[in-house]
């Protein structure tokens, strides 16, 4: 019977020339921030934090259930927010709510993302969009 192999299968380096990769990394943070940015506005359960972040960024960032109960379950354990579960229609399901450290958490993202906003509107002037020659489609 053969041995297993002690050596790790090496984790395939990202194609940082990718479009992809970068879409995905993006999104990602921008789905977090947009959970807390809606969050601030009312407390919501799962689906509508999806469909109102989809809302409020046109169809750019618009988080799978794979993506959203992962991030509310890092930002409960965190004590960003809490839930508090509702029976409908015979089915059970978590409304969350931010909670001040939550609204703290939202008010640093918020000078975080202006201050990247405002390093990548410069580096827009060193090195014009469109270059690559991909078409942007997100985010007009």
């Amino acid at each position: 019977m053969p041995r297993p192999s002690m050596h790790a299968v090496p984790k395939p380096t990202p194609d940082l020339s990718s479009r992809a990769y970068w879409n995905g990394t993006i999104k990602m943070s921008l789905s977090k921030f947009f959970i807390l940015r809606v969050l601030h506005d009312a407390p919501m359960h799962g689906y509508d934090i999806a469909r109102t972040v989809e809302r409020a960024t046109n169809g750019c960032c618009s988080p799978s259930e794979g993506t959203i109960y992962p991030v509310l379950r890092e930002f409960e354990e965190g004590g960003y927010v809490t839930f508090e579960t509702e029976v409908v229609g015979g089915r059970e399901r978590k409304v969350y709510t931010l909670t001040d450290k939550g609204r703290d958490a939202l008010r640093v993202a918020i000078d975080a993302w202006m201050e990247i906003t405002d390093a990548l509107v410069h580096a827009d002037k060193v090195v014009p969009r469109g270059e690559t020659g991909q078409v942007d489609t997100c985010c007009p």
